[in-house]
């Protein structure tokens, strides 16, 4: 995957494993998080502003929510960069003022469940379904 800043930035060249479309993500505005390895070396300063430039929405976008539906979590692991996606299970609002900040407590009650663990449960519920039915079928062809 190249990543560049239009029209005259930088690039970058990424080796990218289990790619996903932001279309089948359906985003309506991701949270950006990057672990503190990003602050250490320039490079590292520099694709964090690339991916935020790429990823982040702009606050005035006519597309963007005043909400945050998934959290795109970057960090650097034996210097390679690792993406998570999670879906909040709660809508986090984004505060307009002071008085509609969330209190502290609130955060507890939020979920996030990584997308691609979810997809396998779901999955994986769908074909302990057929294996029962399977079963049944056989069960009753038996006592018949």
């Amino acid at each position: 995957m190249w990543m560049a800043k239009s029209p005259s930035g930088q690039s970058v060249k990424f080796l990218v494993n289990a790619v996903h479309t932001m279309e089948e993500l359906k985003l309506t505005g991701p949270f950006l998080t990057f672990s503190s390895n990003f602050e250490k070396d320039a490079h590292w300063k520099l694709l964090k502003e690339m991916i935020i430039q790429i990823f982040g929405t702009l606050k005035e976008h006519r597309k963007s929510k005043p909400y945050h539906d998934h959290i795109f979590v970057f960090s650097i692991v034996d210097d390679h960069i690792w993406f998570r996606n999670y879906q909040v299970r709660e809508v986090i609002s984004v505060p307009h003022n002071e008085s509609d900040k969330m209190a502290r407590g609130g955060l507890n009650k939020m979920t996030l469940i990584e997308i691609r663990a979810l997809e396998k449960k779901q999955k994986a519920g769908k074909y302990a379904k057929k294996v029962k039915a399977k079963t049944m079928r056989k069960m009753h062809e038996l006592s018949n």
